[in-house]
């Protein structure tokens, strides 16, 4: 028999079950947004389901800045071969090699074995291998890619590339590093430069096949004609010697080196081609160097790539935490992005401080996307890149990994 209690209690059974439906449907499982990645089925996916902290890439902006760099070679009739150490990542590599970079231009020997490893060719280690891992292993992958390009700055690295070429059977396409400026590395231009390339060009398992020459410093310079002229001083020397290499009758066919801020500048010194790498993302150091039409801000490429956090704690005025702090590189010079007047502070390995004066504040859980200072620092912090148009996750590119020093 149905007693009055029973039956209230039926009538309401309905109502509970359907909270607990409700309920049900809004869990959320990282781990299903894991599996989803790993079948690359992205849809549903949005900056909000992502953990922090993470790197973000806009593909609109990023496909703007690869075009544009792209069409002013084109345009201008210097090639480029783009530089890895900026993004260690085989996607983009290869999106900058359909678009016509004639290689890849890498800072290490693993990134190197990494882009090689991935079927891209004629890629350069644009730093000299020095001591015996390092040396055999260039060695190596010049036997099994003999499109491979490697530069030395010392006649030891020639004698002992040399030797290892000779012991493997492999021939090594060797570019001389002349000094730019920067005094980590780089051999004495002019007549000391030409000796070197000569030497290279007699050894038996070398080819010698030109000049590099990497001005750092010329490519921060604020200002543009100010950069112009400190590329000039830098690099001018470097193409002098590959003109003395051309007139002892040595193929310097490459004169290869500078920058995203010199990139409108370097075919007017010489260069044949560009080792550019920031374009592709841009960060905050570079945002102020100046444009060649005087402007102060430096927008030729805009800033695609941001380190997205979350707002973890807001409990004192005019500021609140966030989860990215000393561990995920995180600078004072970091900028909010679309928030200028917002300032950044370290503070400890997994915590950062935004600050500001007035405007509006920032609400518990919000996902809020940073500038870099620095990109080779911060990316060399991740794993993955997780490429959104808008707030929606399109694709995942890993990053080249971070377990031990032979992918480093």
């Amino acid at each position: 028999m149905l007693t009055r209690r029973r039956a209230i209690s039926s009538l309401a059974m309905p109502a509970l079950l359907s909270s607990k439906e409700k309920a049900k449907s809004k869990a959320f499982h990282y781990a299903e947004v894991e599996a989803k990645i790993a079948r690359k089925d992205y849809k549903g996916i949005t900056k909000d389901d992502l953990p922090t902290p993470s790197l973000v890439i806009d593909k609109s902006i990023l496909e703007r800045n690869l075009n544009f760099m792209a069409k002013h070679c084109q345009n201008t009739g210097i090639a480029i071969r783009a530089h890895c150490k900026i993004h260690k990542s085989v996607d983009l590599a290869r999106r900058q090699v359909a678009l016509g970079s004639l290689g890849i231009s890498c800072a290490t020997i693993a990134e190197a074995e990494l882009m090689s490893g991935a079927g891209i060719r004629n890629i350069l280690h644009t730093c000299q291998p020095a001591g015996k891992n390092k040396i055999w292993r260039a060695a190596d992958l010049a036997k099994k890619d003999p499109t491979a390009l490697f530069v030395a700055d010392d006649p030891t690295t020639v004698e002992l590339l040399d030797e290892a070429a000779g012991v493997l059977g492999a021939r090594i396409r060797t570019l001389v590093d002349i000094h730019a400026g920067l005094t980590r590395h780089g051999h004495a231009a002019g007549k000391p430069g030409l000796a070197l390339a000569q030497k290279v060009a007699s050894s038996k398992n070398l080819q010698f096949s030109g000049i590099m020459g990497y001005s750092g410093a010329a490519s921060h310079t604020k200002g543009w004609q100010e950069r112009r002229a400190h590329s000039m001083k830098d690099v001018g020397p470097v193409v002098e010697t590959a003109r003395l290499c051309q007139k002892s009758g040595l193929d310097a066919a490459i004169i290869t080196g500078g920058s995203t801020g010199t990139y409108n500048i370097d075919k007017e010194i010489g260069l044949t081609e560009l080792q550019a790498g920031s374009y592709v993302f841009m960060d905050s150091a570079y945002n102020h160097i100046g444009k060649k039409s005087g402007d102060t801000r430096y927008d030729d490429f805009a800033t695609s790539l941001h380190v997205l956090t979350t707002v973890i704690s807001r409990n004192h005025p005019n500021q609140v935490t966030i989860d990215a702090g000393n561990k995920a590189m995180l600078k004072p010079t970091d900028q909010v992005a679309g928030r200028p007047e917002v300032k950044v502070e370290n503070q400890g390995a997994e915590f950062g401080i935004l600050r500001w004066q007035d405007g509006n504040g920032f609400t518990l859980g919000e996902k809020v996307e940073l500038i870099t200072t620095n990109l080779d620092t911060t990316t060399n912090c991740y794993d993955r890149y997780y490429v959104c148009e808008g707030n929606n996750l399109v694709d995942v590119w890993p990053i080249m990994g971070r377990s031990g020093a032979l992918q480093r």
